[in-house]
């Protein structure tokens, strides 16, 4: 708990030039994100086959559906994220409006716990994502060194 409280001390402490570069970086790792769910996709595709081959199908076609609910939830953050950057540019021009910086505080506030909750969910995923093309791809090399000899 104290995180928590240690947080919102510094949000209330934040600026919104603060609060512009934290969502910029948001936005930054989250585009980062959609290009690894990509890469992901075409692990899946190219490995399909292996996927469906596997004694544990319905725990991998569980994780390939929630690969697909996680690409959707990063497409609504980043909308939500840009649509946070350009309320703010407007609290960055140094015009000092005390209601309106109130009010992107409480949402940043929500977007730090929102983006957070996400970020550990997808590094979850990618963690399952990476023991099971690890295990594929461990597989595959046993056969084509049995097929060798």
């Amino acid at each position: 708990m104290i995180t928590t409280k240690t947080q919102e001390k510094y949000l209330e402490l934040m600026n919104a030039t603060e609060m512009h570069e934290a969502s910029k970086k948001w936005y930054s790792e989250l585009s980062f994100i959609k290009d690894e769910q990509l890469f992901f996709d075409d692990l899946v595709k190219t490995y399909t086959l292996q996927l469906i081959d596997k004694n544990e199908f319905a725990n991998n076609k569980e994780i390939v559906d929630v690969l697909n609910r996680s690409q959707k939830r990063n497409d609504e953050l980043l909308e939500i994220v840009q649509t946070h950057i350009n309320d703010l540019e407007l609290l960055v021009d140094n015009v000092k409006q005390p209601k309106e910086e109130l009010g992107y505080k409480k949402e940043h506030k929500e977007l730090i716990k929102v983006i957070s909750e996400f970020f550990i969910d997808y590094k979850n995923l990618k963690m399952q994502l990476f023991e099971i093309f690890k295990g594929i791809l461990k597989d595959e090399k046993q056969m084509r060194l049995l097929n060798r000899e």
